[in-house]
């Protein structure tokens, strides 16, 4: 009975927290200390190759874990979360096999830098470096869950869905500088989302103190203004306060009252990395305050004067940790790393193939009618049918949405998109599944990573491509490497529609800008760009239903063109991706080219044989990536001369790299220079005049034909 008294007078003044939870806490805070320090002494014997610690930071990843439900509830964590992984349910061992770089590494099968946790058994999304892309892949991952409940026939399909789920998204003090931080509240805020916001506050970003990064020195301050944003701040180095506010935070949002934030204020007692030292900036006195606050000597202090322990026991605990650390330690260097035939795993979906026979009907369309149709339709009309085909479609971006106040959906024609290729979707199907965003590429980007990490199929349109940029980081580092990063275990396959190119008059620097080979440049990603309206219903589709992220070019001068009509080829039309298309055969000369180009080219070729005497076989390349070398390399050995037309800058362009494989591997075949065609390296300019002479046009492809073939 005294000891029953005894527990319950302990919990009522520990927060509710009993003596056994303390211990734990206590236990897997100096476990994640113990790997830090080990991982320190590695790197010092080069046997690991990099470090960066979660020290400073254990009580929050303690506290805040004991709220939330592995494999229930969502983790988007920073690198400082060692704690908290091994709170959810990591093991020591999981963590040191990263460090070595380890086939057997849980979150990233070698490819990724310590401390890059992901873990698909307790919902641990695949972290990455980049500073502050997890909060809208956070929201994103909220937001699926959103449309699972307004979507019944999402049910069977997402897998893992709660009803009281809780996405958890952490970061340090300063990542909160980073304009998608912001974004992602905006979002988060707007929509209602379930997302808990962790700010481990340790007061610097590297060497940059919190006054001089956040205004007022204090983010909780800063987002106060957030409508229906729960903030509650905290001592970070009091286990106690922790666990306090975070459950505060993590029932907030699982009572589906809205977003939260915690602001935890917490140390940094190691320098940011094994690459920096912190010495060189802050004072001893200041260093000696933050030792003060150490949470592992605060929470060993606390167990003592509570009486909950002594100090032999805890010297005990600690000196077992030491040695079950010691002990992953050297499990971990046994193990291998990946054997090189295995750099290039996982780079693409290796159970859904786009370029393959599972994605080619393109000889059997079954077309609808026989209307012809513009491009802008039959985009329009390939997402109608994979909206109908796949509850998991969802269709959202800037102006895509027919109105986004549905009162006026009745009395108005609508808008979908500025150059109406989602007119009416959101009519038909709904604003829970065709919707707009905010103005904010990032944001769309994001989000949709976020969705589809979840196994949503986000289709989702970026206005123009000028104005891709802000969502660079979100589509390189993020949705091209998350199947990669993560080892095959996550991944990322949204559909990024965004019009491109010139040829408008009076289109100018912001509306003209191609750029299709920087997207090229990001393995992991597809890039395709169609030159008529059939061919871009059946790559869209092909797009829509393969596993990967596709960056899919409309051009903006063909949406209407007469010359690309096409017929409605029915609702399996799928072309592959890698599969040129041979647009006129000839013997003479081979031309490649795509998009606004093609067209040109064929106009170019057809007066190259009625005034020169010319045969000239013209292909459409319809993707870059993947490139279709071997009907560039058939047509080549039949012609034996190369012309590379496109519409993007000579420099630097696609037709470098094509040029450049082809003297590589068809050099004995040629009988010519192979030459190239394409835009002036400078901007299009507004004047008409100007951007006649900067774009290439059909004059500039004949006279390159004539001049190739008089070799």
């Amino acid at each position: 009975m005294a000891t029953q008294d005894r527990e319950i007078t302990v919990r009522a003044d520990l927060e509710g927290l009993s003596p056994a939870q303390l211990l734990r806490f206590y236990r897997i805070m100096v476990t994640s200390r113990r790997i830090d320090d080990r991982e320190m002494s590695l790197k010092r014997q080069n046997k690991i190759f990099f470090q960066i610690s979660g020290a400073g930071h254990e009580a929050i990843g303690v506290a805040v874990a004991e709220h939330c439900i592995p494999a229930h509830d969502w983790f988007f964590l920073y690198y400082r979360d060692r704690a908290f992984t091994l709170a959810l349910g990591q093991a020591p061992l999981e963590h040191l096999l990263q460090a070595v770089g380890a086939e057997a590494d849980p979150a990233s099968g070698g490819r990724q830098m310590p401390a890059h946790y992901g873990d698909a058994r307790y919902n641990i999304a695949s972290t990455s470096s980049p500073t502050g892309t997890q909060f809208l892949q956070a929201v994103g991952a909220a937001e699926a869950g959103l449309r699972v409940t307004q979507n019944p026939a999402l049910g069977d399909l997402i897998e893992r869905f709660e009803e009281d789920e809780v996405v958890v998204v952490t970061t340090g003090d300063g990542t909160t500088s980073e304009g998608e931080f912001w974004e992602s509240l905006n979002s988060a805020c707007n929509l209602g989302l379930p997302v808990a916001y962790v700010v481990e506050d340790n007061g610097y970003a590297i060497s940059v103190p919190v006054e001089v990064q956040t205004a007022g020195g204090s983010i909780s301050k800063l987002v106060g203004g957030f409508p229906g944003l729960h903030v509650v701040e905290c001592d970070g180095t009091d286990v106690m306060d922790t666990y306090r506010a975070a459950g505060e935070v993590v029932r907030w949002v699982r009572e589906r009252k809205g977003p939260a934030l915690l602001h935890a204020h917490c140390v940094r007692p190691y320098s940011h990395s094994m690459s920096d030292d912190e010495r060189m900036y802050r004072t001893d006195e200041e260093l000696a305050a933050q030792d003060a606050r150490d949470p592992l000597k605060r929470t060993r202090d606390l167990l003592l004067e509570r009486g909950i322990a002594t100090a032999e026991e805890l010297d005990a605990l600690e000196g077992d940790v030491e040695r079950e650390v010691g002990e992953a330690a050297d499990q971990a260097l046994a193990y291998s790393q990946p054997a090189p035939e295995t750099a290039l795993r996982h780079l693409y979906s290796e159970d859904a193939d786009p370029t393959g026979p599972d994605f080619d009907t393109e000889d059997a369309p079954e077309y609808r009618d026989d209307r012809s149709l513009t491009m802008v339709d039959l985009l329009n009309a390939c997402m109608r049918d994979e909206l109908e085909r796949d509850p998991r479609v969802v269709v959202f971006g800037q102006d895509v949405a027919d109105a986004s106040r549905e009162g006026a959906l009745a009395a108005v024609k609508g808008k979908g998109g500025v150059f109406k290729v989602t007119h009416g979707l959101q009519a038909r199907f709904g604003s829970h599944r065709v919707y707009n965003s905010p103005l904010a590429e990032a944001n769309i980007v994001g989000r949709a990573a976020g969705m589809a990490l979840r196994g949503m199929k986000p289709v989702v349109e970026i206005q123009f491509f000028d104005y891709i940029w802000p969502a660079m980081m979100q589509i390189r580092n993020e949705l091209a490497t998350m199947r990669y990063r993560s080892n095959g275990t996550y991944a990322a396959p949204v559909v990024i529609r965004v019009t491109y190119g010139g040829y408008l008059k009076g289109g100018g620097i912001y509306h003209s800008q191609t750029g299709e080979s920087i997207f090229a440049h990001c393995p992991g990603l597809h890039v395709v760009l169609p030159a008529t309206a059939e061919d871009a219903n059946g790559l869209l589709r092909t797009a829509i239903r393969c596993e990967d992220p596709v960056l899919f070019l409309e051009h903006k001068h063909l949406y209407r063109q007469v010359y690309n009509k096409g017929r409605d080829p029915g609702p399996d039309y799928m072309i592959p991706f890698g599969k040129a298309k041979v647009v006129r055969e000839g013997s003479d000369l081979t031309l490649v080219t795509c998009g606004a180009l093609v067209k040109r080219s064929l106009d170019a070729a057809r007066v190259a044989a009625e005034n020169h005497g010319m045969d000239v076989e013209v292909l459409d390349l319809r993707t870059v990536q993947p490139l279709d070398m071997e009907r560039i390399a058939a047509s080549v050995k039949k012609t034996g001369k190369l012309l590379i037309v496109h519409e993007d800058s000579l420099s630097w362009g696609i037709g470098s790299e094509i040029a450049a494989r082809v003297a590589d591997e068809l050099f004995p075949w040629l009988d010519g220079p192979v030459r190239r065609v394409a835009s002036k390296d400078t901007w299009v300019a507004y004047a008409p005049d100007l951007e006649e002479v900067i774009l290439p046009q059909t004059p500039d492809v004949l006279a390159a034909i004539v001049e190739l073939a008089s070799y």
